[in-house]
Formats: structure tokens, sequence, C-alpha cells
């Protein structure tokens, strides 16, 4: 099958070149992110394969379909970046991948939290010039701690096994209850007991409408003072000026993200010669307790393996007119 395939960076073609050449797919690829203005470039192409930033809105599909695409292939869990409505009404297919490592992305959740809580990233840059004083790097112990995991699917699970095994209390909030998670000792809550309860949160929920700012001014303020933030799930998730405002005033004590929910004009490209543009970003930055990294906890081998490899799949499932079912989403996946 053939498919126009944007956002490619130079660390996954590899990837994507050994999946699709036993697949027998032939890939196009821009470096181009997709928006209305490159969306022509996929003309003639029934299938485009996108990335977790590209904008696939209403227009951009209109003009896909003209071109006589009918198939949107995600290269991300997320779909959120996708008008799903717009799809189904103009009879576009969108695939994602549904799971490729959960170990990523929870291991890099917890390298955050140890970075945040002991210094790490203050106590490297001080070693480098030669500063050895341990004032202003202390750290607490993470055994008995209490520590909230918003969302208990694959990736949340396997983030409640690793606390577990530091001898963290656990608790979880989520709609659906694993039975998994609660044989690993953790205990499912609402929202109002987790806020105030936890010395740290960490947040593993897609978003959607019900969601989009679950993190706010007023949750902020339910929590448990010096309180420490974690988001490796989805920008939007966190108010982001609620979340300034929690750390200018004291309220939040540390936090680690790897998503920013403006993301889409800063991360997966080199802005280091550039101004950045986005104020309330440039301010997190200048907080020694943030620590920020650039959309990267899926970032392993074995993940983008598996990203690689499910996308070529959906491509071939389509082709075939036999897709999986699992990795299609629709508009009654964000509806209430």
């Amino acid at each position: 099958m053939r498919a126009a395939v944007y956002s490619t960076h130079a660390w996954e073609r590899p990837f994507l070149e050994a999946a699709s050449l036993s697949a027998g797919h032939a890939l196009t690829y821009f470096a181009e992110s997709l928006h209305i203005d490159t969306a022509p470039l996929a003309e003639g192409l029934p299938a485009v394969c996108v990335f977790a930033n590209d904008r696939v809105d209403a227009t951009v599909l209109r003009r896909l379909l003209a071109g006589g695409t009918q198939l949107v292939c995600l290269r991300s869990v997320g779909f959120n970046h996708v008008d799903l409505e717009a799809a189904d009404t103009l009879g576009m297919t969108v695939l994602r991948v549904p799971a490729y490592s959960p170990y990523a992305v929870a291991e890099h959740t917890i390298g955050l939290l140890l970075s945040v809580n002991r210094k790490l990233h203050r106590a490297y840059a001080r070693v480098r010039e030669h500063n050895f004083a341990l004032d202003g790097l202390l750290g607490f112990d993470l055994h008995g701690r209490t520590v909230g995991v918003i969302g208990t699917g694959r990736i949340g699970t396997v983030v409640v096994r690793i606390l577990r095994g530091f001898g963290c209390e656990v608790l979880v909030s989520d709609p659906q209850r694993s039975a998994e998670v609660e044989a690993l000792g953790a205990r499912y809550v609402d929202l109002a007991e987790l806020w105030p309860a936890c010395d740290v949160v960490t947040l593993h929920c897609p978003l959607t409408p019900g969601t989009r700012h679950l993190v706010d001014a007023d949750a902020i303020d339910a929590m448990r003072d010096g309180v420490v933030l974690l988001n490796t799930s989805r920008g939007a998730v966190v108010d982001s000026r609620a979340l300034l405002a929690g750390l200018k005033s004291g309220k939040i004590g540390a936090v680690g993200l790897d998503v920013y929910e403006e993301e889409g004009d800063l991360f997966f490209r080199d802005l280091s010669e550039a101004v950045l543009q986005d104020d309330v970003f440039a301010r997190l930055l200048t907080f020694p307790n943030v620590l920020v990294t650039g959309h990267q906890a899926f970032f392993t081998r074995e993940a983008v393996t598996a990203i690689a490899t499910i996308t070529m799949a959906n491509l071939s499932g389509f082709e075939a007119g036999n897709i999986d079912l699992a990795n299609r989403v629709t508009a009654a996946a964000i509806r209430p």
C-alpha cells in the first residue's frame, strides 16, 4: 500500500523502512508536519501516516479525502489531534497504535520522579562545575510515601507495580477498575480523596473532554503542600497556567513533565537558535524544581520497533479489508 509519512524523524525512519519492507508497503517520507498547507503532498496516496503533533482537523481531512486519501494511520496511542467527528462524517478510517511498550513510559515516569526528588539534574550541573556542595539537594525516601496514580491502563499498571516495589502506598483513580492493580495492593479512590492524601501524583490517563485540565487550580489547591506532580500522558491534562501559579506559590514542590499542552509548536524539533514564543513554557523552564523532557518517554528501541510494526500491520489490514477493530478509533471514543 502507498502512504505518505508526515513528520518523519531521522531516528524512526530505519524502523519504518524495516517494517515496511517486510510488509511490502511503499512509503513516501516527508519531514514536514501535516497541516492544511502540506496536505497536498499526499495527493493520490490512499493513506497518510501521521505523528503525535500533526494537525488532522476537519479542513485537513477534507483536503486529504479530495486527494484520494481514505486512511489516517497514527504512529501514536493518543488521537486527540484528529477530528474524529469529521473523519466519521467523511467516511475516513482512523487507525492507531493502541499500545507499544508500557514499560518505556512507566520507567521514564519513575526516572522523572527520582530526578526531581533527589535533584539529580541540578547535581549533575553542579558537579560539572566542580561544585560538590549538598545544599539544596535534599530529597525524601520514596519508601512509605503515598503516591496517586491517575489512570490504570497498561502504563499506569506498570507504574503501580514499580511504586509498590519501592514500598510506596498507592492510591489510584480510574473509571474502570483493574483487578490486577488491586492485586498489587493499590486502592481505588475518587479524586477528592486522592488529591490531599498524596505526596506524589502521576498522570497516565488519555486526553478527552472529561480529562482536559483535570489538574486545574482547584485540584492543585486540594493537593498536599509540596506535592510532586508528574505528567507523561497528555499535556492538556494539566492547566499550565494553574501549574505555574502552584509553583510560584510553593504549593507544588516539584514537577516532572514529558508533555506540555502547547507542545505542538515546540517538541520534536531543534529550537536552540530560536527565541521561545510561549511565555508560560519559558517561565516553567526557569524553575529549579521543574524538569522537562521533550516527549521522549516512549523513546526506547522496543517501543519504536513496536510502533513501526503495528503501523505497517494497520496499513496491511486496511488494504486487505480486514482491519484490527481494536486499533480503530471513532468519535464514539471521545463521547462521554
